[in-house]
């Protein structure tokens, strides 16, 4: 596992930070001791875990947009950071049906403006020695096989959102090969890495067409659930467990980049992959029952059967997840009926992260 001490202090800017993922990162980067700032837009719904956590009084957070490369560059260089954490996307599947050229446009030149602000203040002398894009487990051409893919398989993505993480994946190598490249590190100093999760879970996503945060709206509000694919398996894992992998990642990248200066897969069990019905099913038992419909309209084409090979993070890296299925589901049922109770959620999500880390204070 990743070493708390080596973050004390560290410098860290991250795209994105106030998502739903980057909130969860940046609690726990701030818990560690480390100085965060954070470029990315206002949270993108309400309520939202980064206002809720009153994140903005622990970090150093700008207002921008990934499509601002001037901008972007500008708050990047004034950061001065030690490890960049690339995570500002759109990050849905279904909305980049609707919205084809604004996915391509954050995911894909997203990736280059940020790539490019690293390559240009590299070049004015900042240290940055580690830079991790977070893509997704979707950026693999989809066989509908039943095993899991693995990081040599073939980069793919039918929809526009798979499609364009999957282009940031070949962005990000043409920049490590052109200006990062492993031979010239003595020269730049800098690793480059992606990183592949799987279906994210846990208290305080509030995103639409996102399976258990509609159930829990559903909870919440007393109304039945839709499911549109009830068949289909997806890799589920608690969100701690691939942001502790984008951790570890960026440790080793920082101390050594030319080993680590790859793509990564950070997914659950094998047996953690799990059709969408069995997941309704085992949530639904925890609330105590829900009224389930399957919604038989016609929607766009989404995988089957997706699943992660992480054999080579646990070989290399020494990661592999902590939490199952059933555990990670019972995180997002204590912490909904925290947030229903008014109780402080922050402390929840810090409660959380001392249980996943087996840490006792």
């Amino acid at each position: 596992m990743m070493n708390p001490s080596f973050w004390r202090n560290k410098k860290v800017f991250i795209t994105g930070h106030t998502g739903f993922k980057g909130s969860w990162l940046c609690l726990w980067l701030a818990a560690m001791g480390a100085k965060v700032t954070g470029y990315a837009l206002a949270p993108p719904q309400q309520p939202n875990l980064y206002e809720l956590c009153n994140i903005d009084a622990m970090i150093q957070s700008v207002t921008g947009d990934i499509r601002d490369s001037a901008r972007l560059s500008k708050v990047l260089l004034a950061a001065e950071p030690d490890i960049v954490i690339h995570m500002a996307a759109q990050a849905l599947v279904k909305p980049s049906y609707e919205t084809p050229a604004y996915t391509f446009e954050v995911n894909v030149m997203g990736t280059v403006n940020l790539l490019d602000a690293v390559k240009l203040a590299v070049e004015s002398g900042a240290g940055i020695k580690a830079v991790v894009n977070v893509t997704t487990d979707k950026v693999y051409e989809n066989k509908e096989w039943a095993w899991g893919y693995r990081e040599s398989d073939r980069l793919g993505g039918y929809d526009p959102y798979s499609n364009s993480k999957a282009c940031s994946e070949l962005v990000t190598a043409s920049y490590r090969n052109s200006f990062f490249h492993s031979k010239d590190e003595k020269v730049h100093g800098v690793g480059i890495a992606t990183a592949r999760a799987g279906n994210v879970i846990g208290g305080g996503d509030f995103a639409q067409n996102r399976l258990v945060p509609d159930m829990v709206r559903a909870f919440m509000d007393g109304s039945a659930v839709s499911i549109r694919n009830p068949h289909a398996i997806r890799p589920w894992q608690h969100v701690l467990e691939p942001l502790s992998g984008y951790l570890l990642l960026a440790e080793k990248l920082y101390t050594n980049g030319s080993e680590y200066a790859e793509g990564w897969n950070f997914g659950p069990r094998d047996e953690d992959a799990r059709p969408v019905g069995l997941v309704v099913e085992q949530l639904g038992a925890k609330w105590g029952g829900v009224v389930v419909q399957t919604d038989t309209g016609k929607h766009p084409h989404e995988a089957h059967e997706l699943k992660l090979d992480c054999s080579k993070a646990e070989r290399r890296l020494g990661w592999k997840p902590r939490w199952s299925l059933d555990q990670a589901l019972d995180k997002v049922v204590e912490w909904t009926l925290a947030y229903q109770g008014n109780e402080d959620v922050r402390q929840v999500c810090l409660k959380q992260w001392h249980e996943y880390a087996g840490k006792t204070s």
